[in-house]
């Protein structure tokens, strides 16, 4: 790489803070793709269910009017990237090309995947190297997530029933924390169907609190009663 290490890191992430937050990916795409001279870089984010990742291209080739087009996991490799948080290399196109996928998570919370199509076969700095960025894109898409639509558009690979949607707006931010002391995680299944099932998590200093939440019921009056036991 042109600008290895935590230097070439620290490029990329200034240029992803100078531009517009729906274009953020796109940057780090772009930095990988003249870097490595990859032929293809993208992100693959994972939908509510869990069961499905969505191809997120440039920001001009988004159609937020249209429903996401879904990619299922289940049995690929994308699952077992997800599933084993290690990168995966491969040689496709009959030798032409090296690809790679590398998890995009931020302390356990899985939001995605990078994968490149590189002419070469990646050493060991290189891979590091797309790990961390994979890494750095995390922090980027939580850090630019609250300003646009993009990211909440390509995780609804599947339409949310109006009492699924409020009980959405009640779970944490990230759905898992991993640490050095412990690991939380949760979903919530079917996710386009729940009604008033929910649950939250707080870290302090010495402890972890959880709550779990079940009002009687699965509609929308179910999610109106947690929404207000929540408040």
């Amino acid at each position: 790489m042109q600008d290895s290490g935590m230097a070439g890191l620290g490029k990329a992430l200034a240029v992803a803070e100078a531009a517009p937050p729906v274009e953020s990916v796109d940057v780090i795409a772009a930095t990988l793709r003249r870097q490595l001279g990859a032929r293809s870089v993208s992100f693959l984010i994972t939908d509510f269910t869990g069961a499905s990742v969505l191809r997120l291209g440039t920001a001009d080739d988004i159609d937020l009017d249209r429903p996401a087009d879904p990619i299922a996991v289940s049995g690929t490799v994308y699952d077992k990237v997800i599933r084993t948080q290690r990168p995966h290399v491969e040689v496709v196109g009959g030798g032409a090309w090296t690809r790679v996928i590398a998890p995009v998570t931020n302390r356990g919370d899985a939001l995605g995947l990078l994968e490149l199509h590189l002419p070469h076969d990646p050493g060991p700095d290189t891979l590091l190297d797309i790990s961390r960025s994979a890494h750095a894109l995390a922090y980027i898409i939580i850090a630019n997530r609250p300003f646009t639509d993009l990211y909440q558009w390509g995780r609804r690979t599947t339409p949310l029933s109006l009492a699924a949607e409020i009980q959405h707006r009640l779970l944490p931010t990230s759905l898992a924390c991993e640490a050095a002391q412990f690991a939380v995680a949760g979903a919530l299944e079917p996710a386009e169907h729940v009604g008033g099932d929910t649950f939250d998590y707080v870290i302090d200093r010495d402890h972890v609190q959880l709550s779990v939440t079940d009002a009687m019921g699965h509609d929308v009056d179910a999610a109106l009663l947690v929404s207000c036991a929540s408040s």
